[in-house]
């Protein structure tokens, strides 16, 4: 990381950019980017003291997001249903089949795996349970038909403990009302016109 800082700090200088003009930073907050001992924001300070650091807003925004999931385990367990419906179907020619079947009205709509660092993404994964989940548990009846013993287990189960529970059923319209909101708000912060002031007042609105 060092040698990488004082590389670019050379491409700079060969563009005539005089770093000492440089008034703030922002990167993601991943440590070689923010780290207070070698992280590339240390190296500018030391070069311009001036250059004051501040956090990426959408990479806090989805440290928060998923802080928050992980600290409480009913939401744990609600997406680990949402990747369970997707591995019982995505594991299987045949029962991808059959969920696209069941779909085939529903144009753009299917089952996506969770996204482990873009969280905001994760309303993909819930939007065609959250929009058709009758036509998801249809798929699942169906899917009960196949000759594995473990995925007829698991359809059954998903089907009749999990679509039909309301916990799960209202845990899915919350989620994907925040998963909503914080998508857009995500989107607005990654933008060039960015202002943290009006991302805030968008946030506010939405939820």
């Amino acid at each position: 990381m060092c040698g990488y800082f004082y590389k670019s700090n050379r491409v700079l200088v060969s563009l005539q950019l005089d770093i000492g003009d440089l008034k703030g930073q922002g990167y993601d907050n991943g440590s070689n980017m923010k780290g207070k001992n070698k992280g590339v924001q240390t190296r500018v300070l030391e070069v311009n003291s001036r250059a004051f650091y501040m956090l990426c807003g959408w990479h806090s925004l989805n440290f928060v997001l998923c802080n928050m999931a992980n600290s409480y385990s009913k939401a744990k367990i609600f997406f680990e249903v949402v990747q369970r419906l997707y591995v019982l179907f995505s594991s299987s020619t045949q029962r991808w089949a059959i969920l696209k079947d069941n779909l085939k009205d529903v144009k753009g709509l299917t089952l996506k795996t969770l996204s482990q660092i873009r969280w905001e993404s994760r309303i993909e994964s819930i939007k065609s349970i959250t929009y058709h989940p009758s036509k998801l548990k249809d798929a699942l009846v169906d899917a009960n038909d196949t000759t594995e013993s473990i995925a007829q287990s698991e359809a059954k189960s998903l089907a009749k403990n999990e679509l039909e529970n309301f916990e799960f059923l209202f845990a899915m319209a919350i989620w994907y009302k925040l998963l909503f909101a914080v998508n857009i708000v995500s989107k607005f912060l990654q933008s060039e016109d960015m202002c943290i002031d009006l991302a805030i007042e968008k946030l506010k609105d939405l939820i």
